[in-house]
């Protein structure tokens, strides 16, 4: 015999039922849960940004976001948010469903088969995004579509999509075809399990983008998280580290060596410089990073020196 649903697995049918068309109440409940998503875990890291207190943990402190430059991303962000994902999410629930997604059905599944799937999707597009991310550094690529989100050498939380539409494209589709393939392979796979798993993959990329290393983040005690310390580097020194939420794959393939370099140079004038005033100690620092951003824009002028198709 049947347990009763819960009231949340009711209110998700009433909401079904309400809309009468399940491609506009998936569109529409899809939408509000990125925009919300995205700006609600957004807001901490401006707050933090505007606050002094927090720079001993910025990756690169001489860097804070202006009010300004937040506009600026903000309003691109929004621009493709309506223009670019709007029309991708609308069509998702169709595209869904030919796949054999579940969506208005009720009971939804258990945490722990939902924990296993939202796993394999974040190993999926992790390997996705490596080798595409890579990809899009090539000349031609870079030049035309890669550099708008290389404008901010020092990242902050709102710049995570701050990308040409064709990025958004590109990248999204390691978000979303994983669950596609798992759910035309398996017929199993509710669209609840896709919300939790989109969540956390936005709550991944803003926080990569955040530019703050704190002593309690995920990598400090999960070593193949990459976190934000990974990818601010990757934006400071152009090159390295192409992956989005684990660092295995940029160790097996070396593309991580300028990055665990710069690592090592840091603690041995960290060790040096024992002793000395933090005044000092964040001066040789910031030329350390000087020089890596230095490298880091000759780097990028000879890939767009490449562009050629």
């Amino acid at each position: 015999m049947s347990s009763e649903p819960s009231r949340f697995e009711q209110q998700w049918a009433s909401w079904y039922l309400w809309w009468a068309n399940p491609t506009l109440a998936t569109g529409v409940m899809s939408f509000i849960l990125h925009e919300v998503v995205y700006f609600g875990r957004c807001i901490p890291w401006i707050i933090i940004d505007a606050i002094p207190y927090f720079r001993q943990w910025k990756l690169q402190p001489a860097k804070v976001p202006t009010a300004k430059e937040q506009w600026e991303c903000t309003k691109l962000v929004l621009m493709s948010h309506f223009t670019i994902e709007l029309p991708q999410i609308y069509l998702f629930h169709p595209l869904a469903e030919f796949f054999g997604l579940s969506t208005w059905q009720v009971p939804f599944p258990g945490l722990k088969e939902m924990a296993a799937q939202v796993l394999l999707f974040f190993i999926f597009e992790d390997a996705f995004h490596y080798f595409a991310h890579q990809a899009l550094h090539y000349g031609p690529l870079y030049k035309h579509i890669h550099k708008i989100h290389h404008k901010y050498s020092a990242p902050f939380g709102l710049a995570a999509e701050y990308a040409h539409p064709l990025e958004v494209l590109i990248l999204g589709t390691g978000t979303i075809a994983g669950p596609l393939i798992y759910c035309y392979i398996t017929q199993n796979l509710h669209i609840l399990t896709v919300y939790v798993w989109v969540t956390l993959r936005l709550f991944q990329a803003i926080d990569a983008h955040s530019g703050y290393d704190f002593p309690w983040s995920l990598q400090h005690w999960f070593p193949l998280w990459s976190g934000a310390d990974h990818h601010d580097f990757h934006h400071m020194a152009f090159v390295n580290n192409y992956s989005t939420s684990f660092r295995y794959l940029d160790f097996i393939f070396g593309t991580d060596d300028k990055y665990r370099q710069y690592k090592q140079r840091l603690q041995k004038s960290r060790d040096a410089m024992k002793g000395k005033s933090k005044a000092e100690q964040e001066a040789l620092e910031q030329k350390f990073a000087d020089e890596t951003e230095k490298e880091g824009k000759i780097a990028e002028a000879e890939a767009e020196k490449s562009a050629r198709w």
